[in-house]
């Protein structure tokens, strides 16, 4: 039995909420269970100096998380002066998977950057992020045709991401702060919603997985990853 009491293929409760930042040109607020992030996205007019010339735009992302969104205060990086490495593998992570479904000559010479802050911390945060990303790109996209910034809408899918395991040996969808603490295996599945594998994140933490379980978790990822793009058609809608 699950700590949470889900079925291995189901997922924490789900909510996306656009449009939650009164300044940004898109914003999303995303709930999987108790981990709660909030997305906003931001247009330059401009893009990174080494793309300047080139015709095409870039999107990009920015993770952190509230001094307070997990049990104890984690002191913030900025007074640190430098961003941990967890935290540059995660906004690389994001920044790649909005990529990866974005037409970036359809942006023309612009950036969009989408900062992801964690609010609250109970695993996934990355997968969370991930897919309330995709919903502030989108209205930032949406905001851009409206005043005739591009004539086509510059995304070509959506993107979403949710994380799997093996848990007391058994292959589990979306694994809260309990069973991620405690399981043989973790992995991330970043999938667009007409099933295409962006990237897979992977790791044996106490005990190798099969082939057999990769094939299950890949299962589980497919099916959660379909739950979550109908979200995030329903909510942009």
């Amino acid at each position: 039995m699950r700590p949470s009491k889900r079925a291995p293929d189901e997922m924490r409760a789900v909510t996306l909420e656009k449009n939650v930042a009164r300044y940004a040109e898109g914003s999303c607020l995303v709930k999987f269970g108790n981990t709660h992030v909030l997305c906003t996205a931001s247009l330059e007019d401009k893009p990174p100096m080494w793309l300047r010339g080139q015709g095409r735009g870039w999107v990009t992302a920015e993770y952190s998380m509230l001094p307070r969104a997990t049990h104890t205060r984690t002191r913030r990086e900025s007074a640190s002066g430098k961003q941990s490495g967890r935290t540059q593998e995660i906004q690389r992570l994001i920044g790649r998977s909005l990529r990866a479904v974005t037409n970036l000559q359809a942006l023309g010479e612009r950036q969009i950057t989408v900062d992801c802050d964690v609010l609250q911390a109970d695993g996934g945060t990355r997968t969370a992020s991930i897919t309330g990303a995709w919903v502030a790109l989108h209205e930032c996209c949406k905001w851009m045709r409206s005043r005739s910034i591009v004539k086509d809408n510059p995304l070509r899918d959506r993107v979403a991401a949710v994380s799997c395991g093996v848990y007391k040996a058994m292959p589990v969808l979306d694994l809260d702060y309990d069973e991620d603490s405690a399981a043989e295996t973790d992995a991330n599945f970043v999938l667009t919603g007409s099933g295409g594998i962006v990237e897979i994140q992977m790791t044996a933490e106490n005990a190798t997985f099969s082939e057999a379980e990769l094939a299950q978790m890949l299962a589980l990822a497919k099916k959660g990853v379909a739950g979550l793009t109908a979200l995030q058609a329903e909510a942009i809608a």
